[in-house]
Formats: structure tokens, C-alpha cells, sequence
């Protein structure tokens, strides 16, 4: 990705350079290479990417839609940071759409997924028991991504999709909360049961409630006055 993004203008194709470009600051601004209130300067973007302005404001254009950036007129882009009313705004969306999606997983969801889905339940049960949570992370989100693909809505894919990037920043400028992981093993063990058990409005439930109480605890650590919480990992320079 680095050695494409870096190729000239007149070297690669218009469109395709321009989602180049877009996805390259989209995972900086994720992973905090490009950390909240980061002056997003033209001419040092451009420089630095290999590319001409034109296909680089195209790309802070489409992440303004994203609200991963801001764009203020006559002064202009900066990547963007959340308060308080944005995380809840977040969560409060992401609560419909998962439980949308465990719903349907309650219904439609195949051998192979379920199969699938049972695996990563039960690695994360043995994971927590036997204290080893440097994984745990990942096997939760993989649980997360069955849940998702178990939609036919296109467009609730898409709002997944874009929430996600969302999700993952938060959980990157926010410090670890105690106890999280296990309250998260416990309960992706109960909605699997409930979709093992095909109760659509059991898994609903219960995944609504599990993001609440995700929200819950990321709101009782959120701290926009201490700096440390939002910049701790974001010291690496861009492009490193």
C-alpha cells in the first residue's frame, strides 16, 4: 500500500490514486498516526504521499463525510476528535445495527458460520480461563465480524463498515477499562447461546444490552481534559 500510494500522479490512474490516497489517511487517522486536532496541510500530505493536490482534497473531502475529518473554511483541515455526545451518538447507533445483525444471525445464519462463530466463543471461554488476553481482542472482534455478515441489508453493512473505523480509533485513544474483557467474553458466550438456540429476540437483547454496557464504561472513562488518555499512542509521526 505504502510503495502504491507513493507512485507519481501521471503514473496512476485518477481514480484509482485518489481511493489510494483515501485509504492511506483513513488508516493513519485509525491507527493515530494522524492523531485528533492534526493539522492537515496540503502541501506537506501531498509531499509526503507523492501526489498532486487535486486526488489529496478529494480524499479529505470523503473522509469530511466520514467525520474523521474536519474541513473549516479559510482555515482549513484538521483530523477530527470526539467528545462526549459523539460517543454515545456512536454507541447509540451501534447498539441498533448490532443487534439488527444478531437478530438475523438468529435466523438465517448457516452450519459453517454458526460453526465458525462456536469456535471463536469457545477459544475466547479458554483464552480468559486460562489468563492468556493478549489474544482476546482480536477473537472478540472476530466474533463481532460473523454477527456482521450475517445481515442482507446492504446498507446496514455499510453503516457497520464506516461505524466501524469509529470503533476501532475510540478503542485506540481510550486506555484499557478493568474487567471489560471478561464482562465481553460473558456476554458474546450468551448471545451465541441464544442464536445457537434460534431466539432472535433473545439475541437482539442481548447484544443490545452488551453494547450498552460497552457505552457505559467507555463514557465512565472518558476523560476530554486528560490529554494522556487521547495521545498516548499517538506519538508516533506520520508515515512511520
Amino acid at each position: 500500500m505504502a510503495e502504491r500510494s507513493a507512485q507519481p500522479a501521471d503514473e496512476t490512474p485518477h481514480r484509482q490514486l485518489k481511493d489510494v490516497v483515501y485509504l492511506r489517511l483513513k488508516q493513519e487517522i485509525v491507527d493515530l498516526r494522524l492523531p485528533p486536532g492534526y493539522p492537515m496541510r496540503e502541501a506537506e500530505l501531498a509531499g509526503r504521499l507523492g501526489v498532486s493536490k487535486t486526488p489529496l482534497r478529494e480524499a479529505l473531502v470523503r473522509l469530511q463525510r466520514e467525520r474523521l475529518v474536519e474541513i473549516v473554511p479559510y482555515k482549513g483541515a484538521a483530523v477530527s476528535g470526539y467528545d462526549r455526545d459523539d460517543l454515545k451518538e456512536i454507541y447509540e447507533l451501534r447498539e441498533l445495527l448490532e443487534g439488527a445483525c444478531a437478530r438475523e444471525a438468529a435466523v438465517h445464519i448457516s452450519a459453517a458460520d454458526l460453526a465458525e462463530l462456536t469456535k471463536v466463543v469457545r477459544t475466547s471461554e479458554r483464552a480468559w480461563a486460562a489468563g492468556e488476553l493478549d489474544g482476546l481482542p482480536e477473537l472478540l472482534e472476530a466474533f463481532d465480524r460473523v454477527i456482521y455478515g450475517q445481515t442482507r441489508n446492504r446498507r446496514i453493512r455499510e453503516m457497520i463498515e464506516n461505524l466501524g473505523d469509529h470503533l476501532v480509533r475510540i478503542g485506540n485513544l481510550t486506555v484499557a477499562i478493568p474487567g471489560r474483557l471478561e464482562v465481553s467474553v460473558r456476554q458474546h458466550s450468551a448471545i451465541h447461546e441464544a442464536i445457537v438456540r434460534r431466539d432472535p429476540g433473545g439475541a437482539e437483547r442481548l447484544m443490545r444490552e452488551h453494547v450498552t454496557s460497552v457505552m457505559a464504561d467507555q463514557l465512565a472513562a472518558f476523560d476530554p481534559d486528560d490529554p494522556g488518555v487521547w495521545t498516548a499512542r499517538a506519538a508516533r509521526r506520520p508515515g512511520t
